[in-house]
């Protein structure tokens, strides 16, 4: 039996959707509205019905819409206390992961715990930081499951795909059983480490509102390796029949055993033979046929498999094999009864709290006065992120298309949804008498929340820093503008973890930071400097086609990325021209 390849060539995609850009939050309330006796809406995603137990560490997950199961659909006893839910394919932003973990956080603390991606380690490790500060304990797990993703001595470079659900439910387990925050991070990182995955996709995936998909696989071929962001494969070959896949899938992951797993004969696996979205079941069970048959040969005692969609991808058809190599806690936890919305295990006693309407947002600051110097300086400021959203609207569908060449395809979208919501924010604020500061504030919070992902957390610091900068006392001066952006890219270099040379954003940002540094200190007023520097941004962004990503999403696909310069950095020099525009209009209308 051979798998039949759909060819996206010449066709459409249709998705059941109102606004594209609402997808994800439309698809949560509908979501909970279909659970209401298992789940209810907190802000940044959903959480357990009944309140946390007295005394029980609450387990909170998350990632970009587009995977369920993942991750709305494990919440329950037995599994996740709350998920944090960010756009399609973008990661919950900090202020959704920490909102969610408030929501079920008791005085145990709490374990976060997510897929190995750039975007939700810089906004899972803020929240974090966030709640520690709070006096809630807090510790993390990265799933690192993807054994194509990285090399076996970089193994923390390695994503997170199906191996989620078995670190996941490990971690409720220990919760369940009482273990202490300490005990629940030992199982959950030790369910990582003994847990390997390995996928192939047969067609891309196409996200709601998208006219192709983010990537494409030739008819009768087969991507290898390929993430659940559409990232695409590692390699490509002809299409298998479904034994032969078994065999491939098998065999891979057999070749990489765990510290502490002697050999494969004699040993117990727990299996996740999961569908990305566009595989029938039948087809599933036709290859697991053989999988387990592969498995048996070579000593292994399979342990409760699971064979459906687990963690998916929306359309695109696809398989992933996942293997945890079982001791006796493992397998205890493997076994253990769940109950949530989409995976459920045994029985589970039923567990009474409160009813859990959904918790009200918190309330927002109220307006810091301002001069009305600052007051002047903040029209400037709309007037700027609105040419943002201008010159990122024109060209998202070209900036999604750099992005897919060795990532994931979604970098148009994000930075769409978050100018979009950074430019209202300040408007909204502009127009309640807020000062430049804080009007670059809100829009960087708003921006970080909308868009989630390594952009919006990012685009979210530079806007902030050059808002504290700013402040709201003085109109601003060339001289701090250069220093908010200084201090901007500082943060990037904090929080991103990139450096120079990593084809990110930073290696736009950095040239246009100093560049307009540079033009200040030598007398130059800000009508100068700013153009200026934004050429050099452009030519820093072209610049970078010739870089290898070493972070992110791209990393994986190095050599595909040659010739293409980082989308990251070419969004930054778009929006830097687009200011350099309205900040020359500006000076010749006072003129």
């Amino acid at each position: 039996m051979r798998f039949t390849p759909v060819s996206f060539e010449g066709t459409k995609m249709t998705y059941l959707y109102n606004d594209p850009t609402e997808f994800a939050d439309e698809f949560l309330d509908g979501f909970v509205a279909a659970n209401a006796s298992l789940v209810r809406r907190v802000p940044g995603g959903v959480a357990r019905r009944t309140s946390t137990p007295a005394g029980e560490v609450a387990i909170v997950i998350g990632g970009g819409s587009g995977h369920y199961p993942g991750f709305a659909g494990l919440v329950g006893p037995g599994m996740a206390h709350g998920a944090a839910a960010g756009g399609v394919f973008a990661s919950p932003s900090a202020q959704r992961v920490y909102s969610v973990a408030r929501a079920v956080a008791g005085e145990a603390g709490v374990l976060l715990s997510y897929g190995n991606y750039a975007g939700d380690v810089l906004n899972f490790d803020q929240a974090q930081r966030r709640l520690i500060a709070e006096g809630i304990p807090c510790r993390t797990v990265v799933v690192t499951d993807d054994i194509f993703s990285a090399s076996p001595d970089e193994r923390g470079k390695r994503r997170g795909i199906a191996g989620d659900l078995v670190v996941f439910k490990a971690a409720g387990h220990a919760a369940a059983s009482g273990a202490s925050l300490d005990e629940v991070w030992a199982a959950a990182n030790h369910a990582n480490e003994r847990t390997r995955s390995f996928g192939v996709a047969f067609t891309g995936c196409t996200l709601p509102g998208a006219s192709e998909p983010l990537f494409t696989v030739p008819t009768g071929r087969m991507a290898i390796g390929m993430g659940i962001h559409g990232e695409p494969g590692i390699d490509e070959v002809d299409i298998p029949t479904a034994d032969r896949l078994a065999a491939l899938l098998v065999d891979k992951l057999l070749d990489e055993l765990p510290d502490g797993v002697g050999a494969a004969s004699g040993s117990r696996v727990g299996v996740v033979l999961n569908g990305l979205g566009g595989v029938k079941y039948e087809e599933l069970f036709v290859t697991y046929r053989s999988l387990s048959e592969r498995l048996a040969a070579a000593g292994v005692e399979i342990v409760e498999p699971e064979v459906g969609e687990l963690v998916t991808s929306f359309q695109m058809a696809g398989v992933s094999l996942t293997l945890v190599w079982l001791d006796d806690s493992l397998a205890e936890a493997w076994q253990a009864p769940a109950w949530s919305p989409a995976y459920r295990k045994g029985a589970m006693v039923a567990v009474t709290g409160d009813s859990g309407e959904l918790a009200p947002d918190v309330p927002e600051e109220p307006i810091p006065d301002a001069s009305d110097d600052s007051r002047v300086a903040a029209s400037l400021v709309v007037r700027a992120l609105d040419a943002m959203a201008s010159v990122i609207d024109a060209n998202v569908d070209n900036l999604g298309h750099l992005d897919a060449i060795a990532g994931d395809g979604d970098h148009g979208i994000g930075m769409q949804r978050g100018v979009i919501a950074g430019a209202a924010a300040a408007a909204t604020a502009a127009d309640s008498g807020a000062g430049a500061g804080t009007v670059l504030l809100r829009a960087g919070d708003a921006w970080a929340d909308r868009a989630g992902g390594t952009s919006g957390a990012l685009w979210g610091l530079i806007l902030r820093a050059l808002g504290e900068a700013i402040g709201d006392s003085d109109s601003p001066t060339a001289s701090t503008v250069a220093h908010g952006l200084i201090a901007g890219r500082d943060e990037v270099m904090r929080y991103g973890k990139a450096q120079l040379g990593d084809k990110t954003l930073l290696d736009a940002l950095t040239p246009f930071a100093e560049s307009l540094e540079a033009g200040v200190a030598a007398g130059q007023h800000l009508a100068t400097a700013w153009p200026r520097a934004a050429v050099t941004a452009k030519d820093a962004a072209a610049a970078t086609a010739q870089l290898l990503p070493r972070i992110g999403r791209a990393r994986p696909h190095q050599e595909k990325s040659i010739g293409t310069p980082d989308p990251g950095a070419v969004s930054l020099a778009m929006i830097a021209q687009a200011v350099a525009d309205v900040i020359t209009e500006e000076t010749k209308e006072r003129v």
